[in-house]
């Protein structure tokens, strides 16, 4: 019985741990309501570093002197090197690429 229990207890915890979490997204139509640097905080930093000063990807710091907006729009979307494409949908893509266009 008390094996039952356990496994009961375990198995709800998942399902209504897979349903939490609540998101800023409106998923149907796959917008964000997220600011560009929040966007990058939460998708980019573990690469990129907490100043984008380089981590396991390169410095985006002055990624705006080396890339045009549709350049770093494009690299979001379709990834290079060893990003890989789709990290963030395309609405937030193209805000991030706005926001790093700046930085140069």
């Amino acid at each position: 019985m008390k094996k039952v229990l356990l496994t009961l207890t375990i198995g709800l915890a998942l399902v209504l741990s897979a349903c939490g979490g609540g998101s800023s997204k409106n998923e149907s139509a796959g917008e964000s309501s997220a600011s560009a640097e929040d966007i990058v905080k939460k998708n980019c930093t573990g690469c990129h570093g907490v100043d984008l000063g380089g981590a396991n990807g390169p410095s985006l710091q002055h990624v705006g002197s080396k890339h045009s907006e549709a350049e770093i729009e494009n690299i979001i979307n379709n990834g290079q090197g060893g990003m890989p494409k789709g990290l963030i949908n395309e609405e937030d893509a193209k805000k991030v690429a706005a926001w790093l266009a700046k930085k140069k």
